[in-house]
């Protein structure tokens, strides 16, 4: 699979996640907790594919214009993981602040999607070549591969 497709893959399973946490009620606690700890793990390791290996071979191919793209959906994942999530991680599954805070959460997750696939993607798709992405989608399943590794052990 090449990155683009993998990345959009990724934006598609959180997307998802996103929708089912926010068809919940307050009754439904263990439910939001689940579904709140998948959505992190998935961020998480979605994160470090683009920050670690697609962000980077897009700088480097890109222009000025590019590199920027790439540093505001950086300061998006910054944003979503340093104010966002730990935010929702505090407010009680069994609030109405929970599902407010969720809708804003889904909100900025699908505003950088976006902006991901109708800007960053097709100019990747300009810049690097089939083999290039396909490369670094087989760069990315490895690293999926490890993080998700890592994420068991210290779950054991």
């Amino acid at each position: 699979m090449n990155a683009i497709e993998l990345l959009k893959k990724d934006h598609e399973t959180v997307k998802e996640l996103l929708s089912k946490l926010e068809d919940t009620t307050e009754r439904a606690v263990q439910t939001r907790k689940k579904l709140l700890l998948k959505i992190e793990q998935e961020l998480k390791i979605h994160t470090e594919l683009e920050e670690q290996i697609f962000y980077p071979a897009f700088r480097r191919a890109g222009s000025k214009d590019d590199a920027v793209l790439a540093i505001e959906a950086k300061e998006e994942h910054r944003a979503v993981e340093a104010l966002v999530l730990p935010d929702i991680k505090e407010t009680s599954p069994s609030t109405l602040e929970f599902a407010g805070r969720v809708k804003v959460l889904k909100e900025l997750l699908e505003h950088h999607i976006e902006e991901e696939e109708r800007d960053m993607f097709p100019q990747a798709s300009k810049l690097l070549s089939k083999r290039q992405l396909q490369e670094l989608g087989q760069s990315m399943e490895v690293l999926r591969k490890s993080l998700k590794s890592n994420a068991q052990t210290k779950a054991a």
